[in-house]
């Protein structure tokens, strides 16, 4: 059933709120299907659908494989729902943010996310839960959730809205004090930003977590200490290596930081609100993801 089975069931959950407009996927999904031998069915999530009420629209649909049409908040959405399952999720990159697309080499052109998704073959990755939430690719406390924060009420997005939000949060942003307890060992430090990192990069490809390995049973803990703009603009859209004194790396199965002042929080790309605890673990072959064969 995992494999692509040409008469396996498809049930694809679009998110029509997602990145360009240009596109209506419903339409393009339902022609590419025209002529195969696959059943699809395709539900549009109305806004601030409930969890409750996507397993429903899963399991009434009885289908083989479930696809997230959307960005990393889509996929976020229905890995929630199919946790623990073996349904094979796939991905169809329609975000203004498809880090995991990247990470798993997903075809970013329509027509060929699609033959994946159809065809492609099931692999188990594992997730980290991040304070009772699901993380599949990035959560991170400080500056860059801070800019998510200002970024969702930017007009113009991309790299030119980003290293604008970028720039106004560098004046306004202030350090954090944190309390990082990682393999029993305690870190008492400042920081700009604490990544934890279960994919390799963020949705704008740059690399933060050259080591991550998305089949391993270890995430990754990015400490951004010192506060250069160079620094962070490095870390976001360059291939360039750390500079040591500034950011340190561990790979980590568990992870507790505590921060004297309440700081902002977000998962997946979703700003999450301040918060002064997190408590992160790593959730073993936590889902099944479609990838090329």
């Amino acid at each position: 059933m995992g494999a692509g089975n040409s008469s396996a069931k498809l049930l694809f959950i679009v998110n029509p709120g997602s990145g360009n407009q240009e596109i209506n996927y419903s339409e393009a999904i339902g022609l590419h299907f025209k002529t195969a031998s696959q059943k699809i069915e395709i539900f549009e999530l109305p806004k601030n659908c409930s969890l409750e009420k996507i397993k429903d629209v899963i399991l009434q649909s009885k289908a083989d494989r479930v696809i997230a049409v959307g960005g990393d908040g889509t996929l976020k959405l229905v890995a929630e729902c199919l946790q623990g399952q073996d349904i094979p999720i796939g991905m169809i990159p329609a975000g203004s943010a498809n880090g995991m697309a990247k990470e798993l080499g997903i075809p970013l052109e329509l027509e060929a996310a699609l033959e994946v998704a159809s065809k492609g073959k099931p692999r188990k990755i594992h997730a980290i839960k991040v304070n009772g939430e699901l993380c599949i690719h990035l959560a991170d406390i400080g500056f860059n959730a801070y800019i998510i924060k200002r970024f969702d009420h930017l007009p113009q997005r991309g790299m030119l809205g980003y290293a604008k939000a970028a720039w106004q949060a560098l004046w306004s942003h202030h350090k954090m004090e944190v309390e990082i307890e990682i393999k029993g060992q305690q870190i008492c430090t400042e920081a700009a930003m604490v990544v934890i990192a279960n994919a390799t990069s963020y949705g704008t490809g740059v690399k933060i977590n050259p080591k991550g390995d998305l089949s391993d049973d270890l995430f990754e803990v990015i400490l951004v200490k010192k506060y250069t703009v160079l620094e962070i603009l490095k870390v976001k859209f360059t291939e360039l290596p750390f500079n040591p004194e500034k950011i340190e790396l561990f790979h980590t199965k568990d992870l507790r930081i505590k921060t004297r002042h309440k700081v902002h929080f977000q998962v997946d790309g979703e700003y999450q609100g301040k918060v002064n605890l997190v408590e992160a673990k790593i959730l073993p072959a936590a889902i099944t993801i479609i990838i090329p064969e």
